[in-house]
């Protein structure tokens, strides 16, 4: 490699760094955690550190085994370096879809040289990457995992060196770390449609090999074993409850219907949609072709073949599952994003335009822009917004539509791709600033964490969602007693309740002073809460609720009825 060819990689690593930092690392702490499984991970991590266990998941000092233990590993590393925050049980997920993209940019850089920045670019600005490589869940860390293995086979399959397979085993190993089992059992679905589409049945035996099953049991079973051993309920609750139970029934009430994945598909590849799609489109539609090519030509053929059906095999397959999340189908995601790659490389060698196909992307990146103006009002309300209110985002969309249009038919592809990369740019930095202090206020539980940080009272809960709950015990790193299941704590407290609760308080308050009440004393529920006027937040409201009502003494007395305060 000769000095000009070692710049030129040293610049297009700074960009796969710039571009990995600003995208997954950036405005990381800008909201607290979010959702049910956010918290939750990051406090069974944070547990498993202080107990210096690196075996066994617990929540609450109660054994956890929904889920496999990487993320956990990542977790309790980046505790350890940083400290104990939200954004540090944020970092090993960033820092796992950072090397899923280095993987991309160098199989690409390899295999299909010229092209490596743009799949890095496009990568990195797709939604549903973006999105899920700042959160604190497990589904980044599968599909990490899992891109990586099947990168390393496909470098098996074009070069045919063993290496290669050994790494096939090792990222798939590390994805069942991640999240069980799914992921040998999709890349091995993946890879036996693509031998029979081939009709190459060996192609799977030669996938068969000893050293690399070896090194796939070496790497995920000791862990596998180990929590077994400790935990003799861990295969019932983790392979039959959460994975075959998960999959075939509706235990966790997140049924959908079967299309639901279209729609999470279609947005999760903004800004690249339209083109994605047509990308998939021109590999399936020369899918049977028979013709005589060049062993080259075979060889880029069976790689979009290969493509294509990663990027639909787990689509079809969780679209078959009665338990539907919109993290289940990332894994599929790489895949789109090496179709877009491939298909920008084709149109830009045949010198084509498509000129309709411009308008539809043009028109949905604008759209993807009005959206994120839009955002913040509908985060805040969850409401559509009024007619006034659409009236500058569909100005601006228009202005961009227009001038994407006008810089596609002038420059032609490059200028098209470009243009959306520096909108996308535009409206992840707009989103940060805009939209996170909705999302931090109204999703997440660390203003009232924060509010409540100098009080020793403790907190409950009442009628508020889960995450808030999970949220609160994270925050505090103590579990938060629910009214609603009954936790009621006896001594004074601070509550947390959703808007607007005050009559059903009343109720329980009433019922917890009459508790108190004899023949000659009246208690009253509603002397026990104390609203917080200080605290500001548009979902929630606070209580001080005291230990003990305001109660009355009544006694008879000549002519009347005496009563004084007890």
């Amino acid at each position: 490699m000769n000095p000009s060819q070692g710049r030129a990689r040293l610049h297009e690593w700074v960009v796969v760094g710039v571009f990995c930092a600003f995208f997954f690392f950036y405005g990381l702490a800008a909201f607290g955690l979010v959702g049910a499984d956010e918290p939750r991970y990051a406090q069974i991590a944070r547990e498993m550190l202080a107990r210096h266990d690196w075996v066994s998941p617990t929540l609450y000092s109660r054994v956890w085994l929904e889920k496999p233990v990487l993320y956990y590993w990542g977790a309790m590393l980046s505790y350890r370096a940083l400290g104990v925050s939200d954004w540090a049980a944020r970092i090993p997920v960033a820092l796992l879809a950072s090397l899923m993209v280095a993987a991309l940019h160098l199989f690409i850089r390899r295999f299909r040289p010229g092209a490596q920045l743009h799949v890095v670019l496009i990568a990195c600005s797709s939604a549903a990457l973006l999105a899920f490589a700042r959160a604190g869940s497990t589904d980044m860390p599968l599909a990490a995992c899992f891109t990586m293995g099947l990168l390393a086979w496909l470098a098996w399959f074009q070069t045919q060196e063993k290496k290669w397979l050994l790494g096939f085993y090792f990222f798939t190993a590390a994805g069942m770390l991640a999240k069980g089992p799914i992921a040998p059992a999709l890349a091995g679905l993946i890879i036996i449609c693509f031998a029979l589409l081939r009709w190459d049945v060996r192609l799977v035996l030669q996938t068969l090999w000893i050293p690399g099953i070896l090194v796939f049991l070496l790497t995920a079973m000791p862990w596998y074993v180990l929590v077994q051993l400790r935990n003799p309920q861990f295969f019932s609750e983790f392979i039959l409850r959460q994975n075959l139970a998960r999959f075939g029934t509706n235990l966790y009430h997140h049924e959908q219907p079967f299309w639901y994945y279209l729609p999470v598909l279609l947005l999760g590849l903004l800004p690249w949609t339209v083109f994605a799609l047509a990308a998939w489109v021109r590999v399936a539609r020369d899918f049977f072709r028979r013709s005589a090519v060049a062993k080259d030509e075979a060889t880029a053929d069976d790689l979009g073949k290969f493509l294509a059906i990663w990027a639909v095999v787990p689509v079809v397959f969780f679209s078959l599952s009665q338990s539907k999340l919109p993290g289940y189908i990332l894994p599929a995601i790489p895949a789109w994003v090496l179709l877009t790659v491939l298909y920008f490389t084709h149109q830009s060698t045949v010198k084509t335009r498509n000129y309709a196909l411009w308008i539809v992307h043009a028109l949905s990146v604008a759209g993807v822009a009005a959206f994120v103006l839009l955002a913040p009002a509908i985060l805040q309300t969850h409401e559509m917004p009024s007619v006034s209110m659409l009236t500058v985002p569909l100005v601006v969309a228009a202005i961009l539509a227009a001038g994407m249009i006008a810089l596609g038919f002038w420059r032609g592809w490059q200028m098209m791709i470009a243009s959306t990369l520096f909108i996308a740019v535009a409206a992840t930095g707009v989103l940060l600033k805009t939209a996170t202090p909705v999302i931090d206020a109204t999703q997440s539980a660390r203003p009232v964490a924060r509010y409540l940080a100098g009080s020793k009272l403790p907190v409950a809960v009442f009628q508020v969602p889960r995450e808030i709950e999970y949220g609160l015990g994270f925050y505090f790193n103590r579990e938060i007693p629910s009214y609603d299941a009954g936790n009621v704590p006896q001594q004074e407290h601070f509550l947390v309740t959703k808007k607007d609760s005050f009559k059903e308080l009343i109720q329980i308050m009433q019922a917890r002073a009459a508790q108190g009440q004899g023949t000659r004393v009246r208690c009253s529920g509603e002397s026990m809460l104390q609203p917080d006027t200080s605290f500001r937040s548009p979902v929630f409201d606070l209580y001080r609720v005291s230990s003990e009502p305001s109660c009355i003494e009544i006694f008879p007395a000549a002519g009347g009825i005496l009563s004084g305060k007890k």
